[in-house]
């Protein structure tokens, strides 16, 4: 068993330290419940900003947070490190690699992993971005390809090292299309002098008719019409059905030779065992009622990406951002309190704040709450949201003097490749 202090109290369990389990646990602060947070890490990572990780616009420490600092006051919490392998609903049990732990209520928030939509070639060799370890794999392995492009002579092999191909045009894809594109204008020209830095290509692939499908559609014309500025090449309405012989291979019969494929076309739930497969949709996802609670269950609770409450107004679910999840935690956390006064609880009611998107340094777009708008002030609203979101005064810091340095520069610092103490490079080379 993991070890954890007995108390007459209810013991809620969350799995996942994200933004919806930190909200849940923080919501439960002054509560009479026992609160045990399990995560395989014992930092928060804010995944908004690891493209600019994987660009290296940012340190990766500046959007970690280290969940035991959360709790340092908060005397009904407990944090314990370990990996989840699965639940067991009738004893009420979660099993972990360090042993199992026993709750009266489960609160599954563990998020979700990176879909490949079954393409087994893509899976093996594409670079997903759920991680900070994930982002930096990715920096690592751009700025390796460039240094390899110098030395290679074979003109096809060297084109292959010099084409970047992004998968997906939501707000990620467009996002790191955008920063590599800046960086191609106005860095690698000037460090990779001996480089036709013209020949670098950026592509942007989208499934859909359109980039950012969650936004308005003068959002999305905004934002195609910014890529194209900045010199990404965009396909809209073209799958990716497989990537084979250093080739991405497209429905429209094209082929693309690319040893960088930035995957961030799909999520789906992380696996959760012992869930009921009856309560999990195709996508992952488990089907919860207006209250959080699991389908089939009075004592399972799932929030944030995980969860999937089916709604005339929410055919699919709530999108899977962070606003989603925070709210669901807080209300979840209103309930537990009600439930302890025997109250009736409240269903949930999203309240879209809005969504915003940046491509480029003045090049942003805005949909918040009857207006929609675009461009300089697009961007500093976006700036200024996620800095606040950050956790951690010296986090925010951190961020904006290096925001700060780029935008007078026109130059990021940190285009480091790490290497092991063995010295194998960690690039995720794709072979």
């Amino acid at each position: 068993m993991l070890q954890i202090p007995e108390t007459n109290q209810k013991r809620i369990v969350i799995v996942g330290g994200g933004f919806a389990g930190i909200s849940l646990a923080k919501s439960l602060a002054h509560s009479n419940y026992q609160v045990v947070m399990i995560d395989k890490n014992n930092y928060h990572q804010f995944q908004p900003l690891f493209y600019q990780v994987a660009t290296a616009g940012i340190e990766p420490s500046a959007i970690l947070f280290p969940l035991r600092k959360l709790f340092q006051r908060q005397g009904n919490a407990y944090l314990r490190i370990t990996e989840v392998t699965g639940i067991d609903p009738t004893a009420k049990m979660v099993h972990t690699r360090s042993g199992d732990c026993h709750y009266d209520y489960l609160v599954v928030a563990a998020g979700a992993q990176t879909s490949y939509f079954g393409l087994k070639n893509i899976e093996a060799a594409a670079f997903p971005m759920k991680s900070v370890t994930e982002a930096l794999t990715l920096r690592n392995s751009i700025l390796n390809h460039l240094e390899n492009a110098l030395l290679e002579k074979d003109k096809a092999v060297q084109q292959q090292l010099l084409n970047l191909v992004i998968v997906g045009g939501g707000p990620t894809g467009t996002e790191v299309a955008g920063a590599l594109a800046e960086m191609k204008k106005h860095i690698f020209p000037k460090e990779y002098r001996e480089l036709d830095t013209s020949r670098i290509r950026i592509v942007l692939i989208e499934a859909a008719p359109r980039l950012l499908g969650g936004m308005s559609p003068k959002s999305s014309s905004k934002s195609l019409r910014y890529l194209h500025k900045l010199g990404v090449e965009v396909y809209l309405d073209t799958q990716v059905n497989d990537y084979t012989n250093h080739e991405v291979v497209l429905s429209n019969g094209e082929r693309i030779p690319t040893r960088t494929l930035i995957w961030a076309a799909g999520i789906k739930g992380a696996s959760m065992p012992g869930i009921p497969a009856e309560a999990i949709l195709p996508n992952g996802r488990i089907r919860v009622d207006a209250f959080h609670r699991m389908a089939g269950s009075d004592t399972i609770f799932v929030v944030g990406d995980h969860s999937a409450m089916i709604t005339d107004a929410t055919p699919k679910g709530h999108p899977q951002v962070a606003q989603v999840a925070i709210q669901q935690a807080r209300n979840l956390a209103r309930n537990f309190i009600r439930m302890q006064k025997h109250q009736n609880l409240r269903p949930f009611r999203y309240r879209n704040p809005g969504s915003l998107a940046t491509v480029g340094r003045h090049l942003a777009v805005a949909d918040l709450p009857g207006i929609t708008f675009f461009g300089f002030f697009a961007w500093y609203v976006w700036m200024f949201v996620h800095l606040m979101a950050i956790l951690g005064v010296k986090n925010r810091l951190f961020v904006f003097l290096n925001w700060l340095w780029s935008y007078i520069t026109f130059d990021q610092s940190l285009r480091l490749i790490i290497h092991r103490d063995d010295g194998h490079k960690l690039n995720g080379e794709l072979t």
